[in-house]
């Protein structure tokens, strides 16, 4: 076990769980925000855009994580931040999909 390896793992969960919610929404025919609409994250992108994201998520993701998580670190690493992801997402689209501007939002709530 690694501190490569860890993050490794962590970032393949959290791409596996962004393809959920992109994934969904396109097969479902909805549209939905990803980082290729206008604002990107916050504008609507059309269903096959969706598909295609979610595709290439799932598929990084996968190839992160191919080697398997082996170790007690790789499991709570991935465990950490597919849950940590989980909470971004949840956050980011509920916001935006209720009008607002999701993470963008916050950089003007700061200010």
């Amino acid at each position: 076990m690694s501190l490569g390896s860890i993050l490794r793992s962590a970032l393949g969960a959290a791409l596996l769980v962004n393809a959920v919610p992109h994934g969904v929404s396109g097969v479902q025919g909805k549209p939905f925000p990803s980082p290729f609409a206008d604002p990107p994250g916050v504008g609507m992108s059309p269903p096959v855009v969706n598909v295609a994201w979610s595709a290439a998520n799932a598929v990084a993701g996968a190839l992160l994580v191919r080697r398997g998580i082996r170790s007690r670190g790789e499991w709570i690493g991935a465990g950490a931040a597919a849950v940590a992801m989980a909470f971004v997402l949840a956050f980011h689209f509920g916001d935006v999909l209720r009008g607002g501007r999701g993470l963008r939002g916050l950089q003007r709530r700061r200010r």
